[in-house]
């Protein structure tokens, strides 16, 4: 008898277990600022060790759909800036003021695996991952830092032409967060290990830090977010290509 109980027992478990689709689909539906402003401190170490700070302004509307970012410091990258407004259906629109040589320099879909400013994340990086675009298949389960955690893989549309070949996040199962990701290149070899921290703000889980690194150049970027606010207004005007050239004050 108590065979059959088990055997109910997980097949009620398997119909009720929650498919890869449906974890993606609830990260990508937990609810988010409108808009988001912050300052950030963005540290490159190099595989000597070496330190590199940077200070930037980033001021972000519809989950980063549309972004603005200016290089603050220090004073060789001051006045640089980074414009980002992406699209359903066609190529997002990446742009970089380059105050040194007086140029917009604008940022293809052929560029997209590119490094961001010399830091570990590229401009694909940078961009949305759309729903329809990837292919979702649950892992085990894992524990780390006491948090429970689905494994999700998550593979790119070959028509993407993706610089990945697929992603494996850890999902916290309390409240869909990412907080831990590995990315695979293209011959299927890790890449990058992403590690996001959060903090809770009016209600909103957003980032508080964040760490990226390339293990194959055994570099790394950290960016700490300050300062930040959120629902403040921010008006789709100010994404517009002049407006990089105008620093915050």
């Amino acid at each position: 008898m108590l065979k059959y109980i088990n055997i109910i027992i997980l097949l009620f478990s398997f119909a009720f277990a929650e498919t890869g689709l449906e974890i993606a689909q609830k990260i990508d539906s937990k609810q988010k600022p409108k808009d988001m402003k912050a300052n950030l401190t963005m540290v490159l170490t190099n595989k000597k060790g070496k330190t590199r700070a940077l200070t930037l302004r980033s001021i972000a509307k519809d989950d980063s759909k549309k972004q603005i970012i200016w290089f603050l410091a220090p004073a060789d990258d001051k006045g640089v800036a980074f414009l980002k407004i992406e699209h359903n259906g066609k190529d997002d629109e990446m742009r970089l003021w380059l105050p040194a040589f007086n140029k917009v320099r604008r940022i293809s879909s052929k560029q997209k695996a590119d490094s961001f400013m010399g830091s570990d994340m590229s401009y694909e990086d940078m961009t949305s991952r759309e729903l329809e675009e990837y292919t979702y298949t649950l892992k085990v389960s894992e524990i780390i830092e006491d948090i429970d955690c689905y494994l999700l893989e998550s593979v790119p549309d070959p028509a993407l032409n993706s610089e990945y070949s697929k992603h494996i996040s850890w999902v916290s199962k309390t409240d869909y967060l990412v907080i831990k990701e590995e990315s695979y290149d293209r011959s299927d070899r890790i890449l990058k290990i992403k590690l996001i921290k959060y903090m809770k703000l009016k209600g909103y889980d957003v980032p508080q830090d964040m760490y990226v690194g390339n293990v194959q150049k055994h570099h790394n970027t950290r960016l700490t977010f300050n300062n930040i606010e959120i629902d403040t207004g921010v008006n789709d005007n100010l994404f517009q290509e002049k407006n990089l050239k105008r620093l915050p004050r």
